[in-house]
């Protein structure tokens, strides 16, 4: 049965996407670094009948990665496909953003992305496997005071083609930029609250609504299947067209 990583796993777009690949017959390894989001990972039905293997792991940690990648060798014996989905972010005043602040992003962000790749990549290979890499429209526009966020998003657009040209042809290479995706019911327990949505939020968009986190999981699973594999190197925006639209006040 094929595995599949997804980092950053247990709550947003990871969780639902973790969700949906196993409902499609995928097995999943986990590695989430918080710990309450984690613990609720491993009470799932999923992850008992061991569909699910939850790992804590901190991406920007080589030694927690590569312990990560041994861990679901083990148990899972390949790779398949690696959704490089976790991140964080702190806005603030440039003034006020520290150099540990804007490493810490950039850690997690960027840099966790070049490690999970460089770790799993041998078994990729070996399974003519893919990579999605989860990056955000943050990485071709901005609101104020997301320098650390923005930067670590356009770094992973930049880093999606080397490794696709880089990788090839063993291993294909993708990028996945999300817009306004509503993930407040789909956070760990003690914060997931649903957001009340309001009639202009949705309307603002092109397509008539705010996204949701199954938008972005049905783009993981058709950019892994193995009937796409002339794709590679490309990312795919996922906004409602919100980035195609001219707003004057």
């Amino acid at each position: 049965m094929r595995t599949v990583i997804v980092t950053g796993g247990g709550q947003g777009i990871g969780r639902i996407t973790t969700d949906f690949l196993v409902t499609h017959g995928y097995r999943v390894a986990v590695w989430e670094a918080d710990t309450d989001a984690l613990s609720d990972l491993q009470q799932t039905p999923k992850a008992a009948a061991g569909q699910v293997l939850a790992l804590p792991c901190d991406v920007s940690s080589e030694a927690q990665v590569r312990k990560a990648t041994e861990r679901t060798i083990d148990h899972f014996g390949r790779i398949d496909a690696l959704i490089n989905n976790a991140g964080i972010q702190d806005d603030k005043p440039l003034g006020l953003l520290s150099l540990d602040e804007w490493n810490r992003v950039l850690g997690v962000n960027l840099t966790g992305v070049f490690l999970c790749t460089k770790y799993a990549a041998p078994h990729l290979a070996e399974q003519k496997g893919s990579v999605v890499n989860i990056s955000s429209t943050r990485a071709l526009q901005s609101e104020p005071q997301t320098f650390a966020y923005s930067a670590s998003k356009g770094g992973i657009l930049a880093l999606t083609h080397s490794l696709a040209v880089s990788l090839g042809p063993d291993i294909r290479v993708n990028c996945i930029s999300p817009g306004w995706i509503d993930v407040s019911a789909v956070k760990k327990s003690a914060n997931a609250k649903p957001e009340k949505l309001r009639p202009d939020d949705h309307a603002q968009h092109p397509a008539g609504r705010v996204g949701r986190p199954d938008d972005i999981a049905r783009m993981v699973l058709f950019l892994i299947s193995e009937e796409n594999s002339f794709i590679t190197g490309q990312n795919f925006i996922i906004d409602g067209g919100m980035t195609r639209k001219m707003i004057y006040v």
